[in-house]
């Protein structure tokens, strides 16, 4: 006897509840986004619009400390979200193609454990471990520490590329006299490539976006735009602060939308074929 699929739209409440959750969401966002654009110095009373704290944000008397921030964040995610992403490689291929790999399931927990735990967990203890083998803290720590935080997030959506990869494809080329490196790089690594952009991605965002963690190792002396942004709002909210925010959404958001898109894309070539 087949069982009914439930459809949890036809329940009561259920629209009114979605569209409360994405109100509370969101609404902030929109806020922030909106008197972005605000002519004012103040932050609540709209006084038309003006695209002034845009170039502020780029030409004002706090632009070289966003600039630097900014390319400190940058940087630093690009590394972090390309270790992040080998190591992730290097992980999803042990997991998923060595059938006889002892201790798996503990492999899988340790990888996936920094999703499971506290950020703020995480920042004290590679402070804590920073501090007792004498690392100064700095942008080497902040790399570091990004690096170790992004390698679940880079991990999940190259594995989940790769379940969808039978390893019909490398048999048959070492069949046909391919190395295992020819097959690793000519054949799977090819059909790997949608979710290891897509793992590169949502790394870099992860990273591009951290605070917490890097508020805690980053030392005196170096500041990511996230850290720069909470130390401009501990003096005061400025409207330019809300540009630079918006911004920094607009890439997050344009980031993401883009790891989504190459995992459709590998799912839909997957199919094809």
């Amino acid at each position: 006897m087949m069982s009914k699929v439930t459809d949890m739209r036809r329940f009561p409440g259920f629209l009114q509840l979605t569209l409360l959750c994405l109100l509370v969401l969101y609404a902030p966002l929109v806020v922030v986004m909106v008197y972005s654009f605000n002519d004012s110095t103040s932050i609540t009373l709209w006084g038309g619009f003006s695209l002034r704290w845009y170039e502020d944000v780029f030409f004002g008397v706090d632009a070289p400390k966003f600039k630097q921030a900014a390319l400190n964040s940058l940087t630093i995610a690009v590394m972090a979200a390309s270790c992040a992403t080998i190591i992730a490689v290097s992980a999803a291929v042990a997991m998923m193609r060595a059938r006889h790999l002892k201790g798996r399931t503990a492999s899988f927990a340790l990888i996936n454990l920094p999703l499971m735990v506290p950020e703020i967990v995480t920042a004290v203890a590679s402070l804590v471990f920073f501090s007792a083998i004498g690392f100064t803290t700095g942008y080497a720590t902040i790399l570091v520490a990004h690096i170790v935080f992004c390698i679940p997030f880079a991990y999940l959506p190259i594995a989940a590329r790769m379940q969808s990869i039978e390893d019909t494809y490398e048999q048959a080329a070492m069949d046909l006299y391919a190395t295992p490196a020819q097959a690793f790089r000519l054949v799977l690594l090819p059909l790997m490539m949608p979710g290891i952009f897509s793992g590169f991605l949502l790394a870099f965002i992860i990273s591009l976006d951290d605070f917490l963690i890097t508020n805690f190792v980053k030392g005196a002396g170096i500041e990511t735009l996230p850290t720069a942004i909470f130390g401009s709002v501990k003096q005061g909210i400025k409207p330019n602060i809300m540009a630079i925010s918006t911004l920094l959404l607009l890439v997050s958001v344009g980031f993401v939308t883009l790891s989504y898109l190459a995992s459709r894309m590998g799912q839909n070539r997957e199919k094809k074929s």
